[in-house]
């Protein structure tokens, strides 16, 4: 399962012209589901998510979390962080989890930061969505739960 996690002062989710999940300050995570990621993968990343340290405390340190703070979280399905780019033009896919799978991971997801005390917007599973997203910092972070950086 991969993530990117993005700290913001809002973020929001369009479909079809249509407002469909917003946060103010907090994170936008955008989702990547793998064929082979299973439940441990679900928890593992909600829980470093949640209790992530990059919002600042009262002396400017990366000390707080989401939870700390009283920050939202709009999570966002996206099958394209399993692009596989290193051979031709065209991304390969073929890590990706079929969507019925990949669905039911990411719900899984959204309940569990849910379950750990986050308000959580979400996109649409397997639409087209416009994200928009204003990154506070810059902090974006690349989370993958089966590989060490």
């Amino acid at each position: 399962m991969r993530a990117v996690v993005q700290r913001v002062t809002s973020g929001s989710v369009t479909v079809e012209n249509r407002e469909v999940g917003a946060v103010k300050k907090g994170l936008v995570v955008l989702l990547g589901v793998g064929k082979n990621d299973t439940d441990a993968d679900v928890d593992y990343l909600a829980e470093k998510i949640a209790r992530l340290r990059i919002f600042e405390d009262e002396n400017g340190k990366l000390n707080l979390s989401v939870l700390d703070v009283g920050g939202e979280v709009l999570a966002v399905s996206q099958f394209t962080l399993y692009g596989d780019c290193r051979r031709g033009r065209r991304p390969s896919f073929s890590g990706a989890a079929a969507p019925e799978a990949a669905n039911e991971l990411y719900q899984q997801f959204v309940h569990k930061l849910q379950q750990l005390g986050l308000k959580v917007a979400t996109g649409r599973f397997q639409t087209h969505m416009v994200v928009n997203i204003v990154n506070d910092g810059p902090v974006t972070l690349l989370l993958d739960s089966k590989k060490e950086f």
